[in-house]
C-alpha cells in the first residue's frame, strides 16, 4: 500500500515534470532553498513535507497547495495530468464562427501564427498547454472546451 508521503511525493514529481524542471533546476532556480537531494527524497516519499515547506513549494511552482495533495477520499483527482501531443485547429472553420469566443480564439491563434511566421491559413497545430490556456480564457475546463471544439469540427488530435 502506498503511503501518504509517497502520494504527495508523486504529485510533487508530476508538477515538477509538468514544469519541465529537473531536480537540479529546482535547486538552481530556488537559489538553493530547495536542495535537489531533499526534493528527490520528498518525491520518493522518504521525507515528510511540513505545511510551511509545502506552502513555499506551492509558491515556487506557482500552483495551489491543494494540487500537491493526493486523491480525495471520493476518488476524484485534484489535478489530471496534461495529455501529451498537440491539436490541430481548422482555421477556415474558425473564421466562420462568430461571437466573443471566436474573437478570443482568433486573436490567440493569430498571435501564435505571427510568432511562428506560419501563414498557410488552413490549419494550425498547437500544444495541449495552449488548448488549456484557451479554455481558461473562456472560463471552461480543458475537457469541456476540447469536446466543444471537436463537436464544432475545429480540432483533431495528432
Amino acid at each position: 500500500m502506498t503511503s501518504y508521503n509517497e502520494m504527495v511525493g508523486s504529485r510533487l514529481r508530476s508538477i515538477r515534470k509538468q514544469r519541465g524542471l529537473s531536480l537540479q533546476d529546482v535547486q538552481r532556480l530556488s537559489e538553493g532553498e530547495f536542495k535537489a537531494a531533499v526534493v528527490g527524497a520528498y518525491e520518493r516519499g522518504e521525507r515528510s513535507l511540513s505545511l510551511p515547506r509545502l506552502h513555499r513549494l506551492s509558491r515556487f511552482f506557482q500552483v495551489p497547495i491543494s494540487q500537491f495533495l493526493p486523491q480525495d477520499e471520493d476518488g476524484e483527482r485534484t489535478m489530471e495530468p496534461l495529455p501529451s501531443g498537440g491539436v490541430t485547429i481548422d482555421l477556415n472553420r474558425l473564421e466562420r464562427m462568430s461571437g466573443s469566443d471566436a474573437v478570443i480564439f482568433n486573436r490567440f491563434l493569430r498571435s501564435i501564427q505571427m510568432m511562428r511566421q506560419d501563414f498557410n491559413g488552413k490549419v494550425l497545430t498547437i500544444r495541449r498547454g495552449d488548448l488549456r490556456l484557451l479554455a481558461l480564457l473562456i472560463d471552461q475546463s480543458e475537457e469541456a472546451f476540447s469536446e466543444r471544439l471537436t463537436e464544432l469540427g475545429l480540432i483533431g488530435d495528432l
